[in-house]
């Protein structure tokens, strides 16, 4: 008797969701299958490089489909390594993989956004495939599943049936080979572009979605030979000659978006493509490299997989080698295929290996020269994916700036004179103004509107000095790391010794005393009260008297809690601006003015908030504005 099982939680919601959800894209599941019979036969296959025995009488490995009409059914074996019936459980009534809460809020958010109904799909299919719980697709198109399965050292078979409603049931069966058949009972409502009964149909997604699979995909093929007569022949659906092994003049684009596609689970195409053999050096491979278009939403979690797939003369021998791409590039997919690496090789020998060390410097210069030729040639595709991508090349600039010649022309930025397409630093330095001195000014804020609205870019803005805006938590660290660019300092904007002008001195020296009242009254609270002449229009502002720690990082490690103590302040002071003129004036009368007090809040807390700080007492802040406010009508 079959034991009958439920579907664990979480397959239960997965399965809810993909059978009630998604109305278009069903033909994935044929791509999902094959993909998984494909592994199973990769599985045998490298047995076999050890013990050729362990395929018996059963050589020819290979991917079978089979079209039953009369039935309604469509069939899809593998003579691949087969289950047990304890992997049966594990891989068809459970989603076996970490990160599958995550995965279904994934999937929920996509449904539930605010995107058209064909963007929240494709994306919904692209999660199936990057979470590896494709199999579960067939409930698409099927109302009912069975799987007869038979591992290559077992007696007996396994026989697992379910409608993906909310339980299965599985039995030993007897099974003669080894490997796998799904039988899908398809739904009587498929529409008429979901023939899947249709052999043309069944070519046509093969050719799409599988056409480099390295196994062939055998079908019994009916063709009219004659008026009235039939001839069924068995016919190959896929080319198997692997996509990298061929000149790339013959290769079209299509035909690379779609290996990538298929091979590493991307519904968009990729932003790049770099193929290339290397020949006549220390090692031989060849490379097909993809940069994606779009970032990964696992990316920064623990489940992204970083790394190329290894080959060796076609045979695949690893998956994700991490020890071919240097971190800060771990969002490129692909492979490698070298005649010199061991089908035998491990991850101890794969860190000793100097042949893997070339390997990874051509790939990372082959990388680097790619996208260097995107900034150059395609400015918006490039800045499409700097967006994409830029924290992730900024984040390892950080942790390798002893390397920053490498990348450091790739970096662009937002700035007071850049439009759309940002601004390199090459580009910034050939726009200097002559009386600027050695510096590259830049800016910290949340937003290019909060840097504009800052006091401190009033004088730049005059004197047509151009500004970075830095808006990402780790620009002004990495700024700051860099030091420099071709020998220009990078400069705040807020920093303290920030100099426009140099005729400053009689200013401050006249009004010594009052700048010192204000200082008094500010207690611990600033470090210094002074003038400055970056100002023009605003009264005020607050700048850091540390060089090594700025307000904005004051800001962000705090909010990380990492930053036990405050970064010092300079209080800064138009001595042009109407009310610098009328708190000499009050000062003049009555040095122990409260007004004088009540000014340096209100200008301290002002240049607080445009710095996007948090004011200490908001209560009292608000009380001070209304009280100054009933002073000026009287």
């Amino acid at each position: 008797m079959p034991e009958v099982k439920e579907f664990q939680a979480e397959t239960k919601q997965l399965l809810n969701l993909i059978i009630n959800s998604i109305y278009t894209h069903k033909d994935i599941f044929l791509r999902e299958l094959i993909s998984n019979a494909s592994d199973a036969l990769d599985k045998i296959r490298f047995l076999s490089l050890k013990d050729p025995g362990v395929l018996q009488n059963d050589t020819e490995l290979q991917i079978r489909i089979e079209i039953d009409k009369d039935n309604n059914t469509l069939i899809v074996e593998d003579n691949g390594i087969g289950m047990s019936y304890e992997e049966v459980i594990e891989n068809l009534g459970t989603i076996a993989k970490s990160g599958t809460k995550n995965f279904l809020e994934q999937l929920k958010q996509a449904q539930m956004g605010d995107s058209p109904t064909a963007d929240k799909e494709n994306t919904i299919i692209n999660l199936i495939g990057q979470f590896g719980v494709g199999f579960y697709s067939v409930f698409m198109v099927a109302k009912k599943v069975i799987v007869e399965t038979k591992k290559w050292d077992q007696d007996k078979g396994v026989r697992w049936e379910s409608d993906g409603i909310g339980t299965y049931s599985i039995e030993e069966c007897e099974k003669a080979n080894r490997g796998t058949k799904i039988t899908l009972i398809l739904k009587d409502d498929l529409d008429e572009d979901e023939n899947y009964l249709d052999q043309y149909k069944i070519q046509e997604l093969v050719k799409k979605h599988s056409n480099y699979i390295k196994y062939p995909i055998k079908m019994k093929w009916e063709e009219e030979v004659e008026a009235g007569k039939k001839k069924i022949t068995d016919k190959i659906l896929n080319s198997m000659v692997p996509l990298w092994n061929k000149n790339k003049e013959e290769i079209s684009q299509n035909e690379y978006n779609e290996f990538y596609k298929e091979h590493f689970y991307d519904w968009n195409d990729p932003f790049d493509v770099i193929h290339f053999k290397a020949e006549g050096t220390t090692v031989e491979f060849t490379a097909l490299l993809y940069i994606p278009s779009k970032l990964p939403f696992t990316f920064f979690s623990k489940d992204y997989k970083r790394g190329l797939n290894l080959y060796s003369k076609n045979v695949f021998i690893m998956e994700n080698c991490e020890e071919v791409l240097p971190d800060y590039l771990g969002f490129v997919k692909g492979l490698v295929d070298s005649p010199d690496f061991s089908l035998n090789i491990s991850r101890e020998i794969l860190q000793k290996n100097k042949q893997l060390k070339v390997i990874r410097k051509n790939i990372e210069r082959k990388i680097l020269d790619a996208l260097k030729s995107k900034l150059e040639n395609e400015r918006e595709k490039y800045v499409e994916f700097w967006k994409e991508f830029g924290k992730v090349i900024k984040a390892g600039l950080y942790q390798n700036i002893l390397e920053k010649e490498k990348v450091q022309d790739l970096l662009l930025f937002e700035s007071s004179t850049s439009d759309k397409n940002m601004v390199t630093l090459k580009e910034y330095i050939s726009k200097m103004k002559e009386d600027q001195g050695n510096y590259i000014y830049y800016a910290v804020g949340e937003s290019k509107d909060i840097i504009e609205n800052l006091p401190q870019m009033e004088t730049f803005k005059e004197k047509g000095y151009e500004v970075l805006y830095l808006t990402d938590e780790i620009d002004e660290f990495l700024i700051k790391l860099m030091h420099d660019y071709e020998g220009k300092e990078f400069k705040s904007i807020s920093s303290s010794n920030v100099k426009i002008d140099e005729k400053f001195k009689e200013k401050e020296e006249e009004n010594k005393d009052l700048l010192q009242k204000i200082k008094e009254y500010l207690k611990d609270k600033v470090k210094d009260v002074r003038l400055t002449d970056k100002l023009k229009e605003s009264p005020a502002c607050i700048v850091s008297a540390n060089e090594a720690i700025s307000l904005n990082m004051e800001k962000t490690l705090k909010n990380l809690e990492q930053l036990p103590f405050e970064a010092e302040k300079i209080l800064e002071l138009n001595p042009d601006h109407q009310v610098f003129k009328i708190l000499t004036d009050i000062y003049h009368k009555d040095p122990h003015s409260e007004e004088i007090k009540d000014y340096a809040e209100l200008l301290y807390n002002q240049s607080l908030l445009l710095e996007g700080l948090e004011i200490e007492d908001k209560t009292t802040f608000a009380k001070l504005i209304t009280k100054l406010m009933i002073k000026s009508k009287k």
